[in-house]
């Protein structure tokens, strides 16, 4: 059984300075920039929280990372200028960039707490997140706001806390590991990134006329009207962290044949699967999900380009009943994990977009039959 890891209490309140704009440093072109079809559908519109810790280094010794991050962003924004713009929303719901140069938020802060004290292994639910990414009044929406809320704490051992929370519609993950890469090469004296950002939003828009020749299950409407489930409800859910190490996959693995290969993240997805649709107890014949996270930017041909810092991901899904998953044996989940995650290539990116295009650019119907894991790593 994995160890169930539980997050490390601490209280503290961080000294901050009033936030403030941070524009690029250079001039900038001006105009509208429209996103794509797959960015600007409504399950993309909402902020989201990365934080990342810094242990103290000699290196830094003398130097305030507040200045460096915050002058190495004014430098970034030059090359990703459409992040120091605003969301406008036009007919249908299509979402442009206003590239004004106006700048992102930037705040600095202190408290008297150390990294080490918030443990080895710092786990969600983070202590104090509010505290290090302080709510700014006028930031929140997704319309007509900054794209960036970025927080710098400095801690008292020297080291220090980056907190940032970026709007989900300019990007996911991969585009904002992309920026904050540049950023880092612009801390470090970069004149240009190594890889420059490419807008080509159009490669993910919708065909004219569109043309969907996938199911889409992922906005299956059966899915849509169970919505109002209490069981998903923030109230009812408790977060907690799993640790699976080489023990435990390795006792997974027992599970199967030894000649049967799939990957680690197959196993333990197919596994948390079944332990999770066993747990709600359903009836045989409920229909259950099992969505994917598929990053599609290799999918193409040619692949999208390097620099692509837009919207790649695809949620393929498979449907099945609580009778075949629970009761077949594992090899069955197996393969429909793998099943469902090569149904994301090109032509069904170009699907969904066509599809969410007709459909008025829906939101994932995510409850408790919903099963939906991402892989980080």
């Amino acid at each position: 059984m994995a160890r169930t890891l539980q997050p490390t209490p601490l209280a503290f309140k961080v000294r901050r300075s009033e936030p403030e704009l941070v524009a690029p440093i250079k001039p900038t072109p001006r105009g509208y920039k429209s996103l794509s079809d797959i960015d600007d559908r409504y399950g993309h519109r909402f902020l989201h929280p990365i934080i990342l810790l810094y242990p103290y280094s000699p290196s830094m010794e003398g130097k305030d990372p507040a200045k460096v991050i915050r002058d190495a962003i004014v430098k970034t924004l030059v090359f990703y200028y459409p992040f120091a713009g605003r969301l406008k929303e036009g007919p249908n719901g299509k979402l442009s960039v206003d590239c004004t140069g106006e700048g992102v938020l930037f705040i600095e802060g202190d408290v008297d707490v150390t990294l080490q004290q918030f443990g080895d292994s710092p786990l969600p639910p983070f202590p104090c997140m509010d505290e290090l990414l302080f709510d700014v009044k006028g930031y929140g929406g997704i319309l007509n706001c900054p794209l960036f809320l970025i927080q710098v704490t400095r801690l008292k051992c020297g080291g220090f806390i980056f907190t940032i929370c970026h709007n989900r519609t300019m990007g996911n993950a991969t585009g904002l590991l992309q920026f904050m890469k540049v950023v880092g090469e612009m801390a470090r004296g970069a004149l240009s990134p190594t890889i420059s950002p490419v807008w080509e939003r159009h490669l993910l828009n919708a065909r004219t006329p569109p043309r969907v020749t996938y199911a889409h299950l992922e906005f299956d409407q059966e899915f849509m009207d169970m919505n109002d489930d209490d069981i998903t409800q923030p109230n009812n859910m408790v977060n907690l962290s799993f640790f699976f190490g080489s023990n435990e996959i390795s006792t997974l693995r027992k599970l199967i044949p030894l000649h049967y290969q799939c990957t680690t993240h197959i196993i333990l997805t197919a596994c948390l699967w079944r332990c999770h649709t066993k747990a709600l107890q359903p009836d045989p014949d409920q229909h259950i999900r099992r969505i994917c996270i598929v990053n599609t930017r290799y999918k193409f041909n040619p692949p999208l380009p390097l620099g692509y810092y837009g919207n790649s991901i695809a949620y393929p899904t498979t449907v099945t009943t609580t009778d075949k998953l629970c009761r077949s044996p594992l090899e069955y989940a197996i393969e429909l994990v793998k099943l469902t995650k090569g149904k994301a290539t090109e032509e069904y990116m170009k699907s969904k977009a066509d599809f969410l295009v007709t459909n008025g650019r829906l939101g994932l119907p995510l409850n408790r039959w919903s099963f939906l894991l991402s892989n980080l790593t």
